[in-house]
């Protein structure tokens, strides 16, 4: 039976109760064993000897399991600190995290940090229910070759390590975790080989056929404010009527990529298609059919792009070709209409301080990528972009 007992040593070397209990030695005989329980308090010394000896038994009895010594230790931790030891696994810490995002993101970017956690947990097996600190870096590397095996693109690879670094960085930070396994510099991104690879732009010839080809006033409306205003697709899909002045011809809105307010001057080729429409009241959508839509996906905004830009006739060069489960990469895209807009200014003599003020980049290398020279000089900034014949 478990007991406690004082240092018998004159003076005493140590002030603490020592717990003696019964536990099995490496050769298996039965032999009394001491330990400091590290604490003056008499009543929780004993209740300390007495869950020692416990496990004690579970071990000799070869029933002792890793959740038996956690509970224990968790236990012993809150009384004597007075707040809880949390021994997470992979899997609660990750998905109480993804839960967490659930009031702090928009649904659309919940539902994807939902679906790449749920994939990696179930890339990585039992792992999943054992210890937080087990994850390695190879766990998250082998994830990462997998998803490329599965023919995903790079880009898509990359931010799928992208979201999956969140939790462990907040791991790492709370003290969770001794050992962050996916930093940037433990797990290196896939290279993209279509990266640095020149994009086309549009003819004004092209923006023509494209409209023709859309299949609904909101999608010609939407060809029209790419080319016009070189805002990106899903900035534009969920552009409200609160953002846009008529009176003073502007469209301010923050970006979701960069954060960072925005204001362009209204084309008046662009503004007279907006007259034509019903106007709506503060968070009202411009553009009803497209917002709230998923930018990616089968049935995402780019794809139904990508299908006007069928029905137009227009493709571009293949930059990367589908595989498995990824998708082809086209020198030609919606994002086009944003270089088409970048280049046209810089075609009409606009400085790239304004253009990187228009555009919103936040640097004037990033604005580089965007300029397209081209031999046809068009008229020079906003006002002065031609026009496109109906």
């Amino acid at each position: 039976m478990a007991s406690i007992t004082r240092d018998t040593h004159q003076p005493p070397k140590s002030p603490y109760w020592i717990a003696c209990f019964s536990g099995v030695g490496s050769d298996g005989r039965v032999r009394r064993l001491k330990r400091s329980t590290k604490t003056t308090d008499a009543k929780l010394a004993r209740k300390m000897a007495d869950e020692w000896e416990a496990l004690e038994k579970l071990a000799g009895e070869k029933r002792l399991t890793e959740s038996h010594c956690r509970k224990v230790i968790a236990e012993m931790y809150e009384r004597t600190i007075g707040e809880p030891l949390h021994f997470r696994t992979a899997r609660e810490f990750l998905t109480e995290w993804v839960e967490s995002k659930k009031n702090e993101t928009e649904l659309r970017a919940y539902l994807k940090y939902h679906q790449i956690v749920h994939d990696f947990l179930a890339h990585v097996g039992i792992k999943a229910d054992r210890l937080l600190r087990e994850i390695t870096p190879a766990d998250i590397r082998s994830w990462r070759d997998a998803l490329k095996r599965k023919g995903l693109s790079a880009p898509t690879v990359n931010h799928a390590i992208k979201i999956v670094r969140m939790p462990f960085k907040a791991a790492h930070d709370a003290g969770y975790i001794d050992i962050n396994p996916n930093t940037k510099n433990t797990v290196r991104p896939l290279r993209d080989e279509a990266r640095n690879v020149s994009k086309d732009v549009f003819a004004p010839e092209q923006i023509r056929t494209l409209i023709k080809a859309a299949p609904n006033e909101d999608w010609k409306g939407a060809i029209l404010c790419g080319y016009y205003t070189g805002l990106r697709l899903r900035d534009i899909a969920d552009l409200e009527w609160s953002a846009v002045d008529l009176g003073a011809r502007t469209i301010t809105v923050m970006t979701r990529k960069t954060r960072k307010d925005v204001t362009v001057p209204i084309h008046r080729q662009f503004g007279l298609w907006l007259l034509k429409q019903t106007r709506g009241i503060g968070k009202a959508p411009v553009f009803p059919t497209l917002a709230g839509k998923a930018g990616s996906g089968k049935s995402g905004l780019s794809m139904q792009f990508k299908r006007i830009m069928d029905k137009a006739g227009i493709r571009g060069r293949l930059l990367r070709d589908a595989t498995g489960a990824g998708r082809s990469q086209s020198s030609l895209s919606f994002h086009s209409l944003r270089h088409s807009f970048n280049a046209a200014l810089a075609n009409a003599g606009v400085g790239v301080e304004l253009r990187q003020e228009l555009t919103g980049h936040l640097s004037a290398e990033m604005n580089k990528l965007y300029t397209h020279p081209d031999v046809e000089t068009l008229r020079g900034a906003i006002d002065m972009l031609p026009g496109l014949r109906p």
